[in-house]
């Protein structure tokens, strides 16, 4: 027998059903609403409601909730809305990373074939890094990180080689927030002993995980900064222990080193000191 949810107090009947199903059916009408400003250069809010299909209340629930975001402006003296500000971050944040991983690309593909190992590109977020590109090496036995991988900042490379190029401040609050979670017996999970391996980082311009998140894998890293030499990602060479020797480090260190500052210049950074 069928059955009928009971409605909700103080809920009109247009919001029966599973809240996820009307989520959804917001930020689908927000985005098509979105797409339409972007189309136009200036509409009313009758235009937008018309090109929707939505009643003109709604469309602008929708609108002055884009706008509280910064994702649309309304100017008040002619009554049109138009693109806000934040879809322009949101979409140069795209076109750096399309850029990033795009020119990365034949820079990581040498350093593989000079070093016989894994390259990997990754790119810092809030609290973590995340492997965006990668070009494995021939080896049977090799690192592998599906894109979209995270990893801690203290328990990789590139977080690293990252950490060692922002100020103290900046390193305490991401620690802070991230933790020190200890993922093999030579995770630097005490924070005086990181701070060491940042400062030695930092003066040779490359960064070893040494088995810190995966034990018998050794990584070297180095940071690839922007246009305001601030560290945005890295490129780093990973392989097994039985390959990537500590013998070999003052070997690859450079060559990740130079590899990280060649696709600094691509994308127009600019090195740190």
């Amino acid at each position: 027998m069928e059955t009928t949810e009971k409605r909700q107090r103080g809920r009109p009947r247009a919001f029966n059903g599973p809240s996820e199903a009307s989520s959804v059916q917001s930020l689908d009408r927000a985005l098509r609403i979105l797409a339409i400003v972007a189309e136009g250069s200036g509409l009313s809010l009758s235009e937008i409601a018309a090109s929707s299909g939505l009643a003109a209340s709604t469309a602008y629930r929708m609108l002055t909730t884009l706008e509280n975001h910064g994702m649309v402006e309304f100017d008040t003296s002619d009554q049109l809305w138009s693109i806000g500000v934040e879809t322009y971050r949101m979409g140069a944040a795209f076109l750096r990373r399309r850029k990033l991983v795009d020119r990365a690309r034949v820079v990581m593909q040498e350093l593989m074939e000079r070093t016989g190992e894994t390259a990997n590109l990754g790119v810092a977020e809030d609290d973590c890094v995340v492997f965006v590109s990668q070009v494995e090496t021939h080896q049977a036995i090799r690192a592998f990180f599906r894109p979209g991988t995270r990893s801690p900042f203290h328990a990789s490379g590139i977080g690293k080689a990252v950490l060692a190029h922002l100020e103290p401040e900046r390193v305490g609050t991401i620690l802070r927030k991230a933790g020190l979670q200890r993922f093999t017996d030579k995770t630097l999970s005490d924070i005086s002993a990181l701070a060491h391996d940042l400062a030695t980082t930092k003066r040779r311009g490359w960064s070893v995980d040494d088995e810190e998140r995966h034990p018998g894998m050794r990584c070297v890293a180095a940071a690839i900064f922007n246009e305001f030499g601030e560290p945005i990602g890295g490129v780093s060479v990973s392989g097994p222990t039985v390959r990537v020797t500590q013998e070999r480090l003052a070997e690859i260190g450079p060559l990740v080193r130079d590899a990280a500052a060649e696709v600094t210049r691509m994308i127009g950074g600019v090195q740190a000191g």
